[in-house]
């Protein structure tokens, strides 16, 4: 019979008080683990959707500053920024874009991936004088959401706003704000600006020659000037002017019609 006891007394189950400093041990030892799991969850369904919430936004308000403007005023280039409706901004820097930055415009998804292979061609030749074949979506992208710099995260990063800016934006809110955000000069910042500081003039009023001096200092603005430019930037603009014909009996900049 004691032997009967003994097995009773081994099949006993913990009461509640024994039980629970064991479910406190295992709570204490999940509790970081699954905090930060909790955190990483958090943090990707952040980084998931502000991208698309960003650019939503932006289909609708002027982005207010951009990471390079920032950058500049910390430079000490100051911050010269006037937003206008694409309906205020000369025909003639429209085309002018088209003409220089990207002809394929209106007919891409956001990527130019012939001009992509081209560029490269000529950096391979020509290495000191490097050409991004970006399009006008990529480089509004890049404008609008990025930091300035070189990288592949942030070219990739570039790319999932492009996607995302094709899609919510459509090509002439596109083309609005990339005349409106990009840098034309040290601190000086979209059409208006740009229009009035080397011109005194109106976005709207820009004519074809003055247009194409503006677009021509686009790749190097801390260093080409659309006024009293170099030999190599007036060649440029005399180009890009030439194209503008062109551009408008092809109908290539049509998708920006007003």
């Amino acid at each position: 019979m004691p032997t009967a006891g003994v097995k009773r007394a081994a099949k006993r189950k913990p009461d509640a008080r024994e039980a629970a400093p064991a479910r406190n041990r295992a709570s204490r030892s999940k509790g970081p683990g699954l905090k930060l799991k909790r955190i990483l969850v958090a943090g990707l369904i952040v980084a998931l959707a502000a991208p698309p919430l960003q650019a939503l936004a932006y289909r609708f308000i002027p982005p207010p500053v951009t990471e390079l403007m920032v950058q500049r005023m910390i430079e000490g280039y100051g911050w010269d920024y006037h937003w206008r409706p694409l309906a205020e901004i000369s025909p003639a820097l429209v085309q002018a874009a088209v003409a220089s930055e990207d002809a394929r415009f209106c007919s891409h998804r956001g990527f130019d991936f012939g001009a992509m292979q081209k560029a490269m061609h000529q950096n391979e030749r020509r290495p000191e004088r490097i050409k991004g074949g970006s399009t006008i979506s990529q480089q509004t992208a890049k404008n609008v959401f990025l930091w300035p710099g070189r990288s592949y995260v942030r070219k990739a990063i570039e790319a999932w706003y492009t996607v995302l800016i094709e899609a919510l934006w459509g090509k002439r809110r596109i083309m609005e704000v990339y005349l409106n955000v990009v840098e034309f000069g040290p601190g000086v910042y979209g059409a208006e600006a740009a229009a009035q500081h080397f011109f005194h003039e109106d976005a709207g009023a820009l004519n074809p020659a003055q247009a194409a001096h503006l677009i021509a200092v686009l790749p190097r603005p801390l260093k080409w000037r659309a006024v009293d430019p170099g030999a190599y930037v007036a060649g440029r603009s005399r180009r890009i002017d030439g194209a503008l014909g062109a551009i408008r009996a092809d109908g290539l900049a049509a998708c920006v019609r007003r």
